[in-house]
């Protein structure tokens, strides 16, 4: 079941309205069930794996403050590592062994050892990488003493298993999210038009932007010597805009679904495109995982607190990991450290430019030179997603050596692409000018109807070729 299908469009409401007339410990009983119920279409025997997570999650929650309680610190960080070793290595076993074993067996017949490879072949189970993240950030901040453990199971699975972001997100931390499941939660009439908001506008950019640009990005990507050089060159902004549309798309149904049950997700995405460095991209970008990856990787390792060469050092890994948890895949790999060597050199030249220029600090930054400055991060994120899509280095080559043959044939090709960077900017500007999200909400009722009715008519339009999954998927 997916956010795109009919199956979600009949799931929904019904769940809502149940919902609706239930009291509060009641709600809970009927999210978790429909979350399990959620999570089973998928494949009810990876249910087996957020069960474990669960229990031995709680059951650590419940073992750090009681060993600490008596003086027994040393079984406080057994009860975390023992969180972190089931939850790492239901990961590690799922989505990384059969990487890992490859890449040894490799090392060892280069070496000149004969090995036969191991090779479990197993399906990555959906949204492994997203829970496992959420559940192992409750037990890390019980540690911390930041948070106080939950005693009620039911409470936690919910937290776990919650439908709306348990795929692919947000990673909602047990501060933000566990209240919420706790407390009884009232759907207001701005909530809920605010859900129906966030729903149509997830459907919009994964239906109509994502979809319609995936159909043809991915002509040139499985062929690029079929295409013209103009074909080729317009792919890889165009997969920037479909992988942006379709996990913005879907962060932002799973916040209208939530808010539609009276809860509040965080929000993943804020116009990263439109960022005026590397690091403010990674403020605006899947927001909820580089959060994680700073206070729960960079920080510990010690952030920027030991040096500036510490803490590029720290920054590379926090990077690296960033990228092996998009996949167990070395094209994800170089992406994260691409991304790592960015930030990076941009870390060398803030310090150049407070020390050569000190003056420039200070002053205002021009509308044109904010521009610039966004459409230069653009052209660098732009380059890192090429490496992102493809298979291995030789695609990568392939598709660079057919926009150096400057064939500049399919002049038709500009049209679709026109009008699908278009409506994203039609989506995108207006809210990163007002800084409001909801602004298209505060239109006067008629022109609000009017695209009420446009996105409507264009999400069943192009919705009818069929259930395209989202891309985050298989992370």
């Amino acid at each position: 079941m997916s956010f795109n299908s009919l199956a979600y469009a009949f799931f929904l409401p019904a769940v809502v309205l149940i919902y609706y007339r239930l009291k509060h410990r009641q709600q809970n009983v009927l999210l978790l069930l429909a979350s399990y119920f959620f999570y089973g279409c998928w494949d009810y025997r990876f249910l087996s794996l957020i069960f474990v997570s669960t229990i031995v999650d709680y059951a650590a929650g419940l073992a750090i403050p009681s060993a600490r309680n008596r003086g027994r610190e040393t079984l406080a960080r057994l009860a975390l590592i023992m969180s972190l070793v089931t939850n790492l290595g239901l990961l590690g076993v799922f989505k990384y062994f059969d990487f890992f074993s490859w890449g040894a067996a490799r090392l060892l017949t280069t070496l000149g050892f004969s090995v036969s490879r191991p090779v479990l072949e197993i399906a990555l189970p959906v949204g492994i990488s997203f829970y496992t993240f959420q559940t192992l950030s409750y037990t890390i901040d019980i540690y911390r003493g930041r948070i106080e453990p939950t005693r009620n199971l039911l409470d936690f699975a919910l937290f776990v298993a919650f439908f709306p972001q348990l795929v692919a997100g947000p990673i909602e931390r047990a501060s933000r999210l566990l209240p919420q499941v706790q407390k009884p939660r009232y759907v207001d009439r701005e909530m809920f038009e605010q859900g129906m908001y966030l729903i149509l506008m997830g459907l919009l950019r994964k239906v109509v932007i994502a979809d319609g640009a995936g159909v043809i990005a991915d002509l040139s990507f499985g062929d690029p010597s079929g295409r013209s050089s103009l074909q080729v060159m317009l792919a890889l902004p165009l997969y920037s805009v479909q992988i942006y549309n379709d996990f913005g798309g879907y962060s932002s149904i799973a916040r209208g679904s939530a808010l539609l049950l009276g809860f509040r997700l965080v929000r993943n995405f804020r116009q990263p495109y439109f960022s005026l460095n590397i690091r403010e991209f990674w403020q605006r970008w899947h927001i909820s995982l580089s959060t994680w990856i700073r206070d729960y990787l960079y920080i510990p390792l010690g952030g920027s607190r030991c040096g500036q060469s510490r803490a590029y050092l720290n920054l590379m890994t926090a990077m690296f990991l960033c990228g092996l948890w998009h996949g167990a895949h070395w094209t994800f790999v170089f992406w994260g450290v691409l991304h790592g060597a960015y930030l990076v050199a941009y870390g060398i030249w803030q310090q150049l430019r407070e020390r050569w220029m000190p003056a420039a600090e200070s002053g205002t930054v021009s509308l044109p030179g904010r521009i610039l400055s966004a459409l230069l991060t653009y052209f660098v994120v732009l380059s890192s997603w090429l490496v992102f899509r493809v298979n291995n280095l030789g695609d990568m080559l392939a598709f660079v050596r057919r926009i150096l043959a400057f064939d500049m044939r399919c002049f038709a090709d500009l049209i679709p692409f026109g009008f699908i960077m278009g409506l994203c900017l039609l989506l995108d500007v207006p809210q990163a000018v007002t800084g409001d999200e909801f602004c298209f909400m505060k239109l006067r009722r008629l022109p609000r109807a009017a695209l009420t009715a446009a996105c409507i008519l264009l999400v069943l339009f192009f919705g009818g070729e069929g259930n395209v999954p989202f891309i985050y998927f298989q992370f």
